[in-house]
C-alpha cells in the first residue's frame, strides 16, 4: 500500500523539493501552504492551503486527509522562517510570531497528526530544524532559539511516541540555496538602521550568511535524506546535511563552549 505523506512549507524551497521527490517515488503526497497554487498537482502529489498558526484549519486539513486515504504515514513539519534582530530592539509582535510559526506551528500539525498515527500504531515525524539549532549567532537568537526548541521536541516526542511505534527524527541543514534569504528571512528595520548599535554586527554578518544561503547546497540534498529516513527503520535521531552544518557541528561536539565560540568569531569575523 502507497505510503501517505503531509509536508507544510511545500510551496517553496526544501517543502517543494521533497514534495516533487516523494511524489515521483510513488507516494502520495498532500503539499500544505499558504501558496499551493505554486505546485502542480498530480496523481500523487496534492497541494491544498494550509495555515500552520490556526488549529482548526490544521485540523480541517487532517481530516480531509484521514478521510479520503485513511491514513498519514509520514509527516514533514518544514514550513518556518528567519527573523533576523537584536534582542534589544524586536518587539513583543516579532518575537511571537517567530515561536508562533516555528515552534508552536510545529506543535500544532504534530498534535493534529499524533492521534491519527497512535491509531495506526505507526508513523514517521521529520522535523526540519537547523545546524543554528545547536549553534548560536548574533542577530538570529530568536531563529536559533526556535530551532534549539525543535531539537528539544524531537528529543522529547522520541520518548513519548515510541510506545505507539511512531519514529521521530530531525534533520539539520546548513545553508541551502533556496528562497529563504529572498523571501523567508524577516528583518527588523531598527537593527537593520545605519545608526543602530549593532550596525557593525549587521554589515559583517548579514551579508556572509545571505552569501552563503544563496551559494548553497541544493535542497534536493534534504528531499533524499528524508527518503532514506522513511526507508530505513534504524535511521538516527538526528542527521546534518550541508556544508557549513558538516562543519561545524562535529566541531561544537569536540570542542570547549569557549574555544567553539572562539572559532565562530574568527570564521565570521566578529
Amino acid at each position: 500500500m502507497r505510503q501517505v505523506v503531509l509536508i507544510t512549507g511545500a510551496g517553496s524551497g526544501m517543502g517543494q523539493k521533497t514534495a516533487e521527490f516523494l511524489s515521483k517515488r510513488g507516494f502520495i503526497v498532500y503539499a500544505g501552504s499558504r501558496k499551493p497554487l505554486e505546485l502542480k498537482k498530480s496523481e500523487s502529489l496534492y497541494p491544498f492551503y494550509l495555515d500552520i498558526t490556526d488549529f482548526e484549519n490544521i485540523q480541517n486539513g487532517v481530516s480531509d486527509i484521514e478521510k479520503k486515504e485513511g491514513k498519514i504515514d509520514i509527516l514533514v513539519n518544514n514550513a518556518g522562517y528567519g527573523f533576523v534582530s537584536s534582542v534589544e530592539e524586536a518587539t513583543e509582535e516579532q518575537m511571537y510570531n517567530q515561536f508562533n510559526i516555528n515552534v508552536f506551528g510545529v506543535l500544532r500539525v504534530s498534535k493534529a497528526v499524533i492521534p491519527l498515527m497512535r491509531k495506526q500504531k505507526s508513523g514517521i515525524i521529520i522535523n526540519i530544524s537547523s545546524f543554528l539549532g545547536k549553534i548560536g549567532l548574533p542577530i538570529l537568537t530568536f531563529y536559533n532559539a526556535s530551532k534549539y526548541a525543535i531539537e528539544g521536541i524531537t528529543d522529547s516526542l522520541r520518548y513519548e511516541l515510541g510506545d505507539f511505534n511512531i519514529r521521530v527524527h530531525s534533520i539539520m541543514p546548513g545553508f541551502f540555496d533556496t528562497k529563504f534569504a529572498r523571501e523567508n528571512l524577516v528583518t527588523n528595520d531598527k537593527t537593520f538602521d545605519k545608526n543602530s548599535p549593532y550596525n557593525k554586527i549587521v554589515s559583517t554578518l548579514a551579508p556572509t550568511i545571505v552569501n552563503q544561503i544563496n551559494n548553497g547546497n541544493d535542497s534536493v540534498e534534504v528531499a533524499k535524506m528524508i527518503f532514506r529516513i522513511i526507508t530505513d527503520d534504524k535511521f538516527p535521531a538526528r542527521a546534518t546535511i550541508g556544508d557549513k552544518a558538516k562543519k561545524f557541528i562535529p566541531m561544537r561536539k569536540e570542542l570547549s563552549d569557549e574555544d567553539f565560540e572562539r572559532r565562530v568569531r574568527e570564521y565570521y569575523n566578529l
